[in-house]
C-alpha cells in the first residue's frame, strides 16, 4: 500500500527538497536522496538501506520497484508529476526517487581481500563531476578500494551520484585525513605512487604495479600536499607532449589505473 502525495507544500516534499540542497541536512539526519531505477538498483546490491521511495504511478507501477525494492520496511508514496518534477534533478528518469541511509565511510570499514590490492586516492577533490568520473573509472578497473584524503565534499551530493552512475555504490569508499590514510596504507604495506611533477618522477609505465599498490592524485590547481612524498613514496608522471603540463584529474587517474591493470592481468 502506498500513501498518495500531490501537494508541493506537503511536509515531506519540503523536507526532501531540503536534503537534497543542503549537505548539512544530510549529514544531521543521515540521510540523501537518489533518482532512477539503475541507481536504486546499484544502491540495493550495495547494501544501502532504502528508507522511502516516491514515485508516479503514470510513469513506474509499484510492482516494478516492489521487485527491485523488497523489504517489508520501505514506505512508498504516490506522487503527482508537478511534484516529481519538483523534486528531480534530470528528466528520464523512470519516475521514482529514493530516500537513502548514508553509510559511515570510515578507514576500519574497507575490507580488502586481495593480496595485492590496488587501491586509487584522491586529495582534497572538489568538483562533483570529477569525484563522479573518478569513481566511475574506480568502478570500470574493479579496483580494491576508493580512498578520499581530506574531502571537501558531501559524498552524497546529488550531482555526484548522478556524474558517478551510481558508482559511488559499487566501490569500497573511505574517508579521512592524509596522514590517516598513510598510516593506514603503511600498516597494509601498500606501497604509495603519487601522480606529480617533480624532477624526481618516475614516467609511470616503468613502475612495477603488480604488488600491493596505492595510485595517489591531487587536484589540478593544487596538487598533493607535502606529507604524500615521505617515506619511501614514488612519484609518477604522465609525459605530456603539448603545451600544458597538466591534465583533467579523472583522466589522470584514468591512465594510471587502467596501466596497473594491464600490468596486472599481463602478468597472471
Amino acid at each position: 500500500m502506498s500513501m498518495k502525495i500531490a501537494s508541493l507544500q506537503n511536509p515531506l516534499v519540503k523536507r526532501l527538497i531540503k536534503l537534497q540542497d543542503k549537505a548539512r541536512e544530510r549529514k544531521k539526519t543521515g540521510l540523501f536522496t537518489i533518482e532512477g531505477l539503475r541507481e536504486l538498483s546499484l544502491a540495493i546490491a550495495g547494501d544501502y538501506q532504502v528508507k522511502s521511495i516516491l514515485y508516479v504511478p503514470e510513469v513506474v507501477g509499484l510492482d516494478q520497484l516492489s521487485k527491485i525494492a523488497t523489504s517489508p520496511l520501505i514506505n512508498f508514496f504516490k506522487i503527482s508529476k508537478e511534484v516529481y518534477k519538483k523534486l528531480a534533478y534530470r528528466e528520464g528518469t523512470e519516475g521514482m526517487i529514493a530516500v537513502i541511509k548514508a553509510k559511515n565511510h570510515h578507514l576500519e570499514q574497507i575490507k580488502i581481500n586481495n593480496k595485492n590490492p590496488l587501491v586509487l586516492i584522491v586529495e582534497a577533490p572538489e568538483k562533483p563531476g570529477n569525484i563522479g568520473a573518478l569513481l566511475r573509472t574506480a568502478d570500470a578497473a574493479n579496483v580494491d578500494a576508493v580512498f578520499i584524503a581530506n574531502p571537501t565534499t558531501d559524498l552524497y551530493n546529488s550531482n555526484i551520484i548522478r556524474s558517478s552512475v551510481g558508482c559511488v555504490f559499487t566501490n569500497q569508499i573511505a574517508m579521512g585525513s592524509s596522514s590517516e590514510i598513510r598510516s593506514y596504507l603503511k600498516e597494509k604495506n601498500i606501497r604509495i605512487f603519487c601522480a606529480t611533477l617533480t624532477e624526481n618522477s618516475k614516467v609511470y609505465h616503468t613502475q612495477n604495479f603488480t604488488k600491493a599498490t596505492a595510485i595517489v592524485v591531487g587536484t589540478e590547481a593544487t596538487g598533493l600536499s607535502e606529507e604524500w612524498y615521505q617515506d619511501g613514496s614514488q612519484s609518477i608522471i604522465i609525459p605530456m607532449r603539448g603545451e600544458i603540463d597538466s591534465m583533467n584529474v579523472s583522466v589522470a587517474a584514468g591512465i594510471l589505473v587502467f596501466e596497473a591493470v594491464k600490468q596486472r592481468f599481463t602478468s597472471s
